[in-house]
């Protein structure tokens, strides 16, 4: 594929557990909209490609990012993907409005007492964090600083660092520095939650995408436990050797441009594979953040969840309330 074959991108950026599937879901069902063939590429995360010339830039996304992600048999002209990974990073952005100045950014946003813990759960879930408790987690963020403590199925360790995933205030003003305020779009969760119909109507008109019926929008990717982890690190996040045989459809795409799932016998381990995931799957809910904790989290973020009210000119001070 060409960069000239989208007009324009639509991202949606960040931050994780804030409602950025369900959006995604949204921009799914847009006739006008080519989504990536994985929701999370996190290629603009992974590849800093500042400093290179645009002729290599071009080569280089032409071959390695729409090639790989986006169906070169779609008729539309503006492409869409979900990788969360961009809030934290937006300065590598810079290549994507030299390619196409007309896209736009969409910032999901919550409070940090709920997100945080959710997206430790989902870490786990995925294999990608290796310490249960919440808390504990939070307390080994030092460790994660300095590099330590780091599982090696872990697919991107700045995820561990749920201080800086917190840090809303700080990382949407370096996104509207580095993008742009009028390319870019937030999104409160409370909103998503209390009238998703309002809100999917306020994405599409922001996008420029002509009205479409809309369906009612749920929760997508819920906090899940696990009854033996080392069993979901090893499907969800195989050690090298193994990713060819074990690795997700989604997950191998990420890794590998031409990943094959159509032997039998590869076929046959992913039906397997689905079973044994479906098994591991219990019913619960995490236990409670305790107060200590969620007054750390207060303190650290306070500064930020009112720099956050100031940018999107947003009474925030309900957040960051513990709850008993």
């Amino acid at each position: 594929m060409q960069i000239s074959d989208f007009d324009r991108f639509a991202f949606v950026v960040g931050a994780p557990r804030c409602g950025t599937t369900t959006i995604a879901r949204l921009l799914e069902s847009h006739p006008q909209l080519s989504f990536s063939q994985v929701k999370e590429p996190h290629f603009f995360a992974q590849h800093d490609l500042r400093g290179r010339s645009d002729e290599e830039v071009k080569a280089f996304v032409e071959r390695e990012y729409l090639d790989r992600f986006f169906d070169p048999s779609s008729r539309a002209r503006i492409g869409a993907e979900g990788s969360v990974s961009y809030l934290y990073v937006p300065e590598q952005l810079e290549p994507v409005i030299k390619l196409w100045p007309d896209s736009r950014f969409i910032i999901a946003v919550r409070d940090p007492l709920s997100m945080l813990p959710s997206l430790h759960g989902r870490l786990f879930y995925l294999g990608d964090e290796t310490i249960r408790s919440f808390p504990e987690a939070w307390a080994a963020i030092p460790d994660r600083a300095a590099g330590r403590r780091i599982p090696r199925s872990c697919v991107d360790p700045r995820f561990l660092r749920y201080d800086e995933g917190g840090r809303l205030g700080t990382y949407v003003e370096r996104m509207f520095a580095a993008v742009g305020r009028e390319r870019c779009l937030v999104v409160v969760f409370d909103d998503l939650v209390s009238d998703s119909a309002a809100q999917s109507r306020r994405i599409i008109e922001f996008l420029g995408l002509d009205p479409i019926e809309l369906v009612p929008l749920r929760a997508e990717r819920p906090t899940r436990i696990v009854r033996y982890p080392w069993l979901q690190r090893l499907l969800k996040r195989p050690p090298m050797r193994l990713r060819t045989y074990l690795a997700g459809h989604h997950y191998r795409r990420r890794l590998v441009k031409d990943a094959d799932d159509s032997s039998d016998a590869v076929e046959k381990v992913m039906s397997i594979r689905k079973k044994l995931l479906r098994w591991n799957r219990v019913e619960g809910k995490h236990p409670p953040v305790p107060l200590a904790v969620q007054q750390d989290i207060r303190d650290r973020l306070r500064g930020e969840i009112d720099h956050l009210g100031e940018l999107i000119d947003r009474d925030l001070s309900h957040w960051l309330t513990p709850k008993p």
